[in-house]
Parts: structure tokens; sequence; C-alpha cells
């Protein structure tokens, strides 16, 4: 399957690529600025606004330190009257970098490696955001304490809005079976923060160690990490499931560009895609007993924070000897 970006750019690499240059890739040269900017205390009383455009804090190898970038965006936002003059750094809006790698320190940005989200803010002030903040590649307009996508069948879906540029991230996730990448279009896909361990693979890694090689079922598959993450573990076959559209193109990305070639499905409804040990689907896990007559060794529940998950559990059941709620 031939994989590119809605935006048409090169935003989707081999994680292989990604991962080379990846303990660098923030990492300033010994020539980068450093700007002491209070998170807490005005912008307007630290620095000159007027002094602050794309050169302010640049360096010669093309980066910027998150905070030189951040003040940037935010003078920005003031300049188009979303912020006024005693906003600071703290309550400007929220940045997502990307690729997302645990990092020791404040990182230094290259060009189109952030994302902003904020909840006021207004598409006339993206663009412009976009246009002369070289590192930011998107701007979206959301409340971070909502979590993006669908609950169940009968829930509607909540997304944030896309105002301007593209909100393709990649977050890269530490595993014992290696690193993964795993890319989302922000304002469709819920926001993860990596860390240096995972609790969700935590988890996963106690199950995995129970078997040899086993069929795995993920219910709610998400962008597709867990699943993914049993695949380099050395699982049989792996089933992927999502009702959520947006989380199954992300998930066909996902095993793409992690090493696992994807055949899209030219037959069979239900089937969307398929690899040599991996099937897709997109449906209720209801009713995704009416299509699998496999049991499966280990079955994956993974949904939203605060949802009851009983009958995800109950209809796992169904499919698999052992259900692991995460």
């Amino acid at each position: 399957m031939e994989i590119r970006c809605r935006c048409v750019d090169t935003c989707i690499k081999p994680i292989s690529e990604v991962l080379k240059d990846i303990e660098l890739f923030y990492k300033p040269c010994n020539n980068c600025k450093t700007e002491k900017i209070r998170k807490f205390s005005p912008l307007a009383e630290q620095i000159n606004l007027d002094e602050i455009d794309n050169h302010f804090g640049s360096c010669e190898c093309g980066k910027r330190q998150l905070d030189i970038v951040m003040s940037h965006v935010l003078k920005v936002m003031i300049d188009e009257g979303i912020k006024d003059k005693k906003a600071n750094l703290r309550n400007a809006c929220a940045p997502l970098v990307t690729p997302g790698y645990p990092a020791n320190s404040v990182p230094y940005l290259p060009e189109n490696s952030l994302v902003i989200l904020s909840d006021k803010i207004d598409k006339k002030c993206a663009e412009k955001i976009v246009k002369e903040v070289g590192e930011v590649k998107g701007v979206l307009k959301g409340d971070m304490r909502k979590t993006v996508g669908i609950k169940d069948s009968d829930s509607d879906p909540h997304m944030y809005e896309l105002l301007a540029g593209c909100d393709l991230r990649c977050d890269i996730i530490q595993t014992p079976y290696g690193a993964l990448g795993i890319y989302k279009y922000q304002h469709e896909i819920h926001i993860e923060f990596p860390d240096v361990k995972s609790p969700k693979i935590e988890i996963l890694k106690e199950a995995l160690d129970d078997y040899d090689r086993p069929s795995v079922l993920d219910c709610t598959c998400g962008p597709g990490t867990l699943g993914i993450a049993c695949l380099k573990a050395g699982a049989r076959k792996v089933v992927f499931n999502d009702i959520w559209n947006p989380a199954i193109e992300t998930t066909l990305i996902n095993l793409e560009s992690n090493g696992f070639p994807v055949k899209l499905s030219g037959s069979e409804e239900e089937l969307i895609a398929s690899g040599e040990k991996f099937e897709v689907y997109s449906m209720d896990i209801r009713e995704l007993v009416n299509c699998l007559d496999e049991k499966y060794d280990i079955c994956i529940v993974d949904t939203f924070p605060g949802v009851d998950a009983t009958e995800f559990v109950e209809a796992a059941g169904k499919l698999g000897k052992k259900v692991i709620v995460i």
C-alpha cells in the first residue's frame, strides 16, 4: 500500500528512518541560543514583542528553543487580539512536538516540527502562525481536556478543528520489542504524550509473556499501537479493529511505516486490509463475533478514559481466551 500524507507532503517516513537521528533531533548545537523566559510572567514584560520574528533566537543549524518558538506563537496571538498583552507562555496554547520523544531538557525545534492546540483561536490567526512561525506545521482549535474520537456506536464523535496547515504527528513509543513510531492526525485521534516506559505496554507485556507466539485481537485498536507491539513481539497473528474510521486509516499508515506491508481488501466487505500476520476490520466490537471464526489467545480492550468497559469485555470474551483491559 502506498502511503502519503493528506497534505501531499513528505510527512510520513519509514519509522526506521525517523529513529536514525532521533537522539540528536532536538538537541542544540554549540551555537544555539537560549532565552530564559519565565512561563508564568507576561511575555510582554520580558521581551520586546516587536523584535520577535523567525530570526529571533535562531541559529545557523536551523533550530530554536521551544520556549522561543512558543513566544513567537504567542506574539502572533497577541497581535491578532486572541490574547492580551498580559498573556504568558503557560496560558498561550498547548505545544505538540513531532516526532514526540521523551526528552530530559527543553527541545530545540527545526522547521515543521510542532502542532499547536488552543481552545481560543480563529482561522485568520492560525494561518498567520503557520505562515510566520517556521517550526509550526499545523494549528488546531479544541479543548485538550476533551478526548478526541468516538466512545462507541451509540455516541457522537468528538474532533478538534484543523484551522491551518497539517496536524499529522508521530509519537515514538518505547517497547521491550523495539521502538515504534505512531502517526496520528491529531484532530481525529486522542493525544498521548510518550514516556520512557508506557504503562499500557507494560500491561501488554505481562500478558504476552504467558504465551509463545500468541494470536491477538486488538478490539479497540485506535492508531494501532498495541497491536503493532504484539507483531514486533512475535505474535502469530494480530487482528486490528476499531469502529472509528480515522483510527483505521492511521493503523494502516502505522503498519506500513513500521515495516508491516499492507494489502487492501477488494473482496470481503468487512475486511479492510491484511498482511502476512494481520487483518484489519472496522466494526462495532459487539458485531465482530459474526465475522471472526477463531478463538484468540489474547483480546485487548483499550477504551476511552472513564468509559464503562463491561459490554466491550463481554463481547471480547466471546472471541478470546484471555481479555486484557488496558
